[in-house]
């Protein structure tokens, strides 16, 4: 079945679109709004925003490929990103990564049994000066301790949303 927005999403896609000089700029947006309905970004998805963005697929494709916060395949309820980047790392981001996979049961990567959880890590998620930090959807959690990352986990995989 071909994919297509809600109609609450359709009408903020006309908004974005009137934001816009182009269609091709509203790339990015309508990705965005594309995945937090279906929760990944497939070829469906895909042929639905070069359609209506009247784009080659294949410029579609490289957009999502490119970007990181794109998923590209189906993810748990909640993402974790762990940063990686030298300032984090220097300050405990691996003993981060090492109690996360721990305490979830799955390594970066991979998503939870009970599909709440997916692990990541990223690059760069612009908090060096409060480092080692995590992302836990779109909530920042830094100056991280092994106790403070045990109760964000826990409350996360308690969470019924």
């Amino acid at each position: 079945m071909a994919f297509a927005l809600s109609e609450e999403r359709d009408r903020e896609l006309r908004q974005l679109l009137e934001r816009y000089p182009t269609k091709a700029a509203a790339c990015i947006p309508l990705l965005h709004l594309c995945q937090d309905q279906a929760g990944y970004i497939g070829d469906e998805v895909i042929e639905f925003v070069a359609h209506r963005l009247d784009l080659p697929p294949a410029h579609v494709k490289g957009v999502v490929t490119f970007y990181s916060l794109f998923n590209q395949h189906p993810v748990g309820k909640h993402q974790v990103w762990v940063c990686r980047t030298l300032p984090c790392a220097l300050r405990g981001a691996e003993d981060v990564i090492k109690q996360c996979e721990k305490k979830l049961g799955i390594h970066i990567g991979e998503t939870t049994a009970n599909g709440k959880v997916t692990l990541r890590t990223a690059e760069c998620l612009a908090s060096c000066g409060t480092a080692p930090m995590m992302q836990v959807d779109k909530e920042y959690f830094e100056n991280l301790t092994h106790d403070r990352v045990d109760e964000i986990l826990s409350r996360l995989m308690e969470s019924k949303r």
